[in-house]
């Protein structure tokens, strides 16, 4: 054998040998964002004080650590979480904002359950330091006071006491993400419950519009507007909490469409951007997408509301008395017990 025929044999055996690796990369990489292998060990984000009380402590947050560096991980045999979506009424150019809706997530991918819970945002709390106040307003006030990582990372604090369980994913965007993230995957159907009227557009050409109930096809600025009405709505924010659970559905069901499932990584990649904070990774979001991909949200998301008594009380933090939602922790826990 002549040495160019003994050149171009070592070069297309190393060549394939390349092409072995990569391909065993690929594999190997797949595997791994199998959601029964990726989600084997996962972050727990939870009050220090405990989870048992309404109180979250200005201690358990301190200015020179995230919450996400004191956080832990813990290992488990089945791919199990509790994922927190929240949606900021923070504007454009705005350093601060409420947590405006709040929604947890008790994803079981081994049995391919979820149970999803909306958490009134005017719920009455305990914020060491500062007194009674409402949810919504425990990320505003330690954004103020510390930044905008410490008020979501707060936010995320408080829903973990209040509900009794630790959360391991939190995602927060505001509504120009939100509206984002609906173009990004195009227009979506939404399954109104009821007729909505635009009250308090976020753009005043939509002013007193009125959306009919039943399946609507929408655009990001239609699906906006629909989500953050709550005053013209019969049941108000509990109201405005069905509309938004249908939006997510309307958004899960586009993006996992055969057409877009393909294009699944780069859609995360897109999305992300429009996301305010998260501790979740793109390899996170990725395997969270290939668990959902073949669900069917409709038999397979099991969706409820914390009710609760609506009173007038004493703010301490606005000095003033308003309205809050009281919850008793007999409904949390019958809402949680439906986490399995």
């Amino acid at each position: 054998m002549n040495n160019n025929k003994r050149k171009w044999m070592m070069v297309g055996v190393s060549l394939l040998g390349l092409v072995l690796l990569v391909i065993a990369g690929i594999v190997y990489e797949f595997n791994q964002l199998k959601p029964e292998n990726h989600f084997t060990t996962v972050p727990v984000i939870e009050a220090e004080s405990g989870v048992k009380t309404l109180n979250v402590s200005k201690k358990n947050i301190p200015d020179e650590k995230r919450l996400d560096e004191v956080a832990k991980e813990v290992r488990q045999s089945t791919p199990v979480f509790n994922l927190l979506l929240i949606g900021s009424d923070q504007r454009k150019g705005e350093k601060v904002g409420h947590s405006d809706s709040m929604i947890l997530v008790h994803a079981n991918l081994d049995q391919n359950k979820f149970n999803a819970v909306s958490i009134p945002r005017d719920t009455r709390v305990k914020l060491d330091g500062y007194g009674y106040t409402k949810l919504t307003s425990v990320q505003y006030i330690m954004q103020t006071k510390h930044g905008a990582e410490q008020g979501i990372e707060a936010a995320v604090a408080a829903v973990s006491t209040l509900m009794g369980i630790p959360i391991n994913y939190y995602v927060e965007t505001n509504y120009t993400g939100f509206q984002a993230m609906v173009d990004s995957v195009g227009e979506i159907e939404m399954n109104l419950p009821f007729d909505v009227k635009l009250t308090h557009p976020w753009n005043s050409e939509n002013k007193d519009k009125v959306i009919p109930a039943g399946m609507q096809k929408l655009d990001g600025n239609m699906v906006t507007e629909v989500v953050t009405q709550r005053y013209s709505l019969k049941n108000g924010e509990y109201g405005r909490q069905q509309l938004q659970v249908e939006a997510l559905k309307g958004i899960a069901k586009k993006a996992l469409s055969p057409g877009q499932v393909t294009k699944l990584p780069a859609l995360i990649k897109t999305t992300s951007e429009y996301m305010i904070a998260t501790n979740m990774t793109t390899a996170d979001m990725i395997s969270l997408g290939l668990a959902v991909k073949d669900i069917d949200l409709d038999k397979q998301l099991f969706y409820q509301q914390i009710t609760g008594t609506v009173e007038t009380m004493y703010d301490d933090v606005l000095k003033a008395k308003n309205s809050q939602i009281v919850v008793t922790p007999q409904k949390i826990k019958e809402v949680t017990s439906t986490f399995q």
